[in-house]
């Protein structure tokens, strides 16, 4: 198999780390410059990538062999949550490369369960953050009736000291305001995608 420079291996390591980028996220995350100079990289990646084009965009992750150039075991498919995942590594852009960052985390306590889209630390502290683009707000509920489980619980509280940061990432300015009366009691903070791009 090809050895690859360090910084190939970075940018095969993002991808493993945040299972689908597109263009413009490995352009930002790996400061490649130009469209130009990113499209050269690539093409020269893609021996170790498989792509699909979605909304204007071409959507980048693993394939068979560039999972197993990085120790890979998840194979990544296209799927109907693909949008939902490039918002969050748009969040992961956002928060400026948070080195603590963990993609479907559980967090429980004796009483209440969350997989959170994301916890990761930032400024030595911890944040879940949770991405609404494809789920009814039926769901965005029940899961906010359970990280206020865990808050009052107070068990996270105990071991880290504080509560960590609520933050939601929403499509739109209407979704933006249910999403902030239903974290209310909650050390809360919620962006629409406008909002960070």
């Amino acid at each position: 198999m090809k050895r690859l420079s360090e910084r190939q291996e970075r940018m095969l390591l993002s991808l493993k780390k945040l299972d689908f980028l597109n263009r413009d996220q490995i352009s930002t995350i790996h400061r490649l410059g130009t469209k130009r100079n990113t499209n050269r990289i690539l093409k020269e990646l893609s021996p170790f990538l498989s792509s699909f084009r979605e909304e204007n965009s071409t959507i980048y992750f693993l394939n068979k062999d560039g999972r197993e150039y990085v120790n890979s075991k998840k194979e990544r498919k296209k799927n109907k949550f693909v949008n939902h995942v490039l918002m969050r590594n748009d969040f992961y852009i956002f928060a400026g490369y948070p080195h603590e960052w963990k993609n479907e985390m559980k967090i429980r306590d004796d009483k209440f369960t969350v997989v959170c889209d994301a916890w990761f630390k930032s400024n030595g502290k911890y944040h879940f953050l949770e991405v609404d683009s494809l789920q009814k707000m039926k769901a965005n509920r029940a899961k906010i009736t359970q990280y206020k489980g865990l808050f009052e619980n107070g068990a996270i509280t105990e071991h880290l000291g504080y509560f960590p940061l609520l933050i939601w990432l929403t499509t739109s300015e209407f979704r933006k305001r249910q999403l902030i009366e239903l974290c209310e009691g909650l050390p809360s903070r919620v962006y629409t995608i406008n909002d960070i791009r």
